[in-house]
């Protein structure tokens, strides 16, 4: 091949083609869920995140909702793959040998905000929220219709590997993805670039800016206990009677059980199985969907 900049052009334009293949038939999990939330400065206020308001009967005036504020923000960070080709490859018309090297760049780029959302929920006994407490915790402060204040738990403690019930069926998800720059394909090989000059190898890389960050903690219930039948129930049903400022009923529903592997088998007996053991019916057939992600463990 000549090395001329008509030809390095093509070759940027076969080579961004595989980095775009990488994204093809990729079925990104964090939407499951997260909710995306479009950014546009350096960090995005969630200072709004505090009880869920719900309608009341109107008697009277309009009784305006004082939305609780926290200083929860969510910072975004910036994120790069960057790979080099040889010159002296390019010369011999090796594309075809990097090509799917720079596919599997592409294909990292779409699969990255997996990483950011479930890793975050991975790290969610340990991560704070909006409340200035983990977002998996024993004691969430939350006011109680008479005006005091009481200590609400979203966690079962135990010794056994982690997994959670969500409520994904809301506006906003348990988690958040926040995006304020897609990930781009972006080239040096111009003779002059320092690369080619000093090492003789262009340079391709993708980049991007977002992070992940928790939305209302009420939306999960997280689990350390062994995956049973009954931790299920009581980890469903604790879920279930979180309530309202006003002592009404949230309305909270689990829709989805997230684990890791080694939670797996466990997770499709509790919920998925029709029949148990024994060969009773199994009374949780059904009652939530089943994610296995490899970034719990």
């Amino acid at each position: 091949m000549i090395i001329n900049a008509n030809n390095l052009g093509i070759l940027f334009r076969a080579f961004n083609a595989a980095f775009q293949k990488g994204f093809i038939g990729v079925e990104p999990a964090w939407s499951k869920i997260a909710t995306l939330v479009p950014s546009t400065t350096s960090e995005e206020d969630y200072g709004w995140l505090g009880d869920i308001p719900g309608l009341r009967e109107w008697i009277g005036d309009r009784q305006v909702k004082n939305i609780s504020t926290s200083d929860y923000s969510v910072k975004n960070k910036k994120f790069e793959l960057t790979v080099g080709v040889p010159k002296d490859k390019v010369e011999d018309d090796k594309y075809g040998v990097y090509a799917p090297l720079v596919e599997m760049l592409g294909n990292s780029a779409a699969l990255h905000p997996d990483e950011l959302v479930f890793g975050l929920l991975a790290l969610a006994f340990a991560t704070k929220c909006y409340d200035g407490q983990y977002f998996i915790d024993s004691d969430h402060p939350v006011k109680q219709k008479d005006g005091t204040t009481a200590s609400v738990s979203n966690y079962q403690s135990g010794s056994s590997n982690p997994w959670f019930l969500l409520d994904t069926s809301r506006p906003l998800k348990p988690l958040i993805y926040q995006r304020r720059r897609p990930y781009n394909f972006v080239p040096l090989t111009k003779e002059d670039d320092q690369n080619v000059f000093m090492k003789d190898q262009y340079v391709y890389g993708s980049d991007g800016r977002g992070n992940a960050g928790f939305g209302f903690w009420q939306m999960a219930y997280g689990s350390k206990a062994a995956l049973s039948t009954e931790n299920y129930n009581a980890a469903y049903a604790a879920m279930m009677a979180f309530k309202k400022e006003n002592g009404q009923p949230l309305g909270v529903k689990p829709t989805l059980l997230v684990c890791g592997p080694s939670n797996r088998s466990a997770a499709l007996e509790v919920v998925k199985a029709e029949r148990l053991a024994n060969g009773a019916s199994n009374t949780n057939f059904g009652t939530t969907d089943v994610f296995v992600t490899p970034w719990l463990t």
